[in-house]
C-alpha cells in the first residue's frame, strides 16, 4: 500500500499550514548540529533540488527557517564542512528557532 503524502507542515514562521511546496523556494541548505561540534552542511541545492529538500524536511517535520542572505553564504561551503566562526551567531539563532518551534527548547533548561 502506498503511503499517502501529507501536505501539512510548518511554514518558515513555525505555523502549521497545508499545501504544496511554495514556488518561491529556489535555494535550500540543511545543517546538522550534534550539540558538541560546529554545525555541518548536510545538504544543499537550488531550484528543483531545493524544492525536494524542502519536501523531505516537511515530510519529516524538520523545522525550517528562511534567511536568503545566510543561505547564500552557507551555499559557498562544501557538503560536510563545518560552518565558519564568522557565521556562529547567525546559525545559533537558526538553531534556537528550530529548537523553539520543535519543542526541544524545554530540554535545555
Amino acid at each position: 500500500m502506498k503511503k499517502k503524502k501529507n501536505n501539512t507542515h510548518r511554514n518558515l514562521h513555525g505555523e502549521l499550514v497545508d499545501g504544496p511546496v511554495p514556488e518561491e523556494i529556489t535555494q535550500a541548505i540543511t545543517l546538522k548540529y550534534d550539540g558538541k561540534n560546529a554545525p555541518r552542511i548536510t545538504a544543499k541545492g537550488h531550484n528543483e533540488i531545493a524544492k525536494r529538500i524542502y519536501e523531505l524536511a516537511r515530510e519529516h517535520d524538520v523545522p525550517m527557517h528562511e534567511d536568503a542572505e545566510l543561505a547564500a553564504l552557507l551555499s559557498r561551503l562544501d557538503l560536510g564542512d563545518e560552518i565558519p566562526r564568522e557565521l556562529y551567531i547567525a546559525v545559533a539563532e537558526v538553531i534556537a528557532f528550530a529548537y523553539l518551534i520543535s519543542g526541544k527548547a524545554a530540554d535545555y533548561k
